[in-house]
């Protein structure tokens, strides 16, 4: 089976794509910049996703495709519209290649008024792709833990850094973070299975907590005392900017991060754990895991 994964070079594909070797798939990636994979064993279609051309030519031949695509690191004023592209093109190229399957990583979280603009763009990526016809299995996430993940290096980067940490009051709000190998493990799984539906499964770990708590519990695996001050002033501008000067996260994906904690990220159902055979890990496991995997 030949598996075109979009997202290639992120934080899950470059995960994914030696458990898909491993486990005996073809594998093709359409990137951008090449020298970015992190295997030599992949089919490689050089191009821009907003390219339809470049799409139908990535497309062409596979079995299902693996979208991990969110722009992250684009500005407020393009990604949305960005996003909307790619998957219009993946959506129509995959209904005219026939395409068995799209597995689509989306995020957690209620579709309201209050979605972040981050929130609305994975939704709306979600129906786009639907809207093609071809079986969609939508996995929604939260906060993804291992080493390499941008939300857990900005975490390990600020409890690291500083003592003493004047935060937005929105770090108490909920939220279900995964580890990176259950969420392998669910897209894997998914691969393995006939694609004769689409549907949507909400995937978390075993721990519902916040971004303090969070912070607390890294802190503690690496033998640190740290005090979280949470006030309402601080606006997700001011502290993408403060998270950039203290870390190595970008101003836009630490803005789109941080925005990302104001709506609670918690799975409304348990639809994924009765379908497969595994546990999500909790996230005391996940930080030890992490902590000890050597980039």
């Amino acid at each position: 089976m030949k598996i075109l994964v979009l997202g290639s070079t992120g934080y899950v594909g470059s995960n994914l794509i030696p458990r898909l070797l491993r486990e005996g798939y073809q594998v093709r990636c359409l990137v951008r910049e090449p020298n970015k994979l992190k295997s030599d064993q992949v089919e490689v279609v050089v191009g821009d996703a907003t390219d339809k051309t470049i799409v139908a030519k990535a497309v062409k031949g596979c079995d299902k495709i693996v979208y991990l695509i969110h722009s992250m690191n684009a500005s407020l004023t393009q990604f949305e519209n960005i996003d909307r592209r790619i998957a219009e093109n993946v959506a129509d190229e995959a209904k005219n290649d026939g395409i068995a399957q799209i597995i689509y990583l989306g995020g957690l979280g209620k579709k309201d008024i209050n979605q972040t603009p981050h929130l609305r763009s994975r939704h709306e990526v979600g129906t786009i792709l639907k809207s093609g016809g071809v079986p969609i299995v939508e996995l929604r996430a939260a906060v993804i833990i291992g080493t390499g993940s941008a939300s857990f290096e900005m975490i390990r980067a600020l409890v690291t850094r500083l003592p003493v940490m004047i935060c937005p009051k929105w770090v108490r709000v909920k939220t279900q973070p995964i580890a990176i190998d259950d969420v392998l493990n669910y897209i894997m799984r998914i691969l393995g299975k006939p694609a004769d539906s689409g549907y949507a499964l909400d995937i978390g770990g075993a721990d519902i907590l916040s971004y303090r708590d969070m912070m607390v519990t890294v802190a503690r695996h690496l033998g640190l005392r740290r005090l979280i001050i949470p006030v309402p002033v601080l606006t997700p501008w001011l502290s993408s900017h403060w998270v950039n000067w203290v870390t190595s996260v970008s101003a836009p994906l630490a803005r789109a991060l941080i925005e990302s904690v104001k709506s609670e990220t918690v799975c409304e159902n348990d639809q994924a754990l009765k379908m497969f055979d595994f546990k999500p890990i909790g996230f005391d496991e996940a930080v030890n895991r992490a902590l000890n995997v050597k980039l």
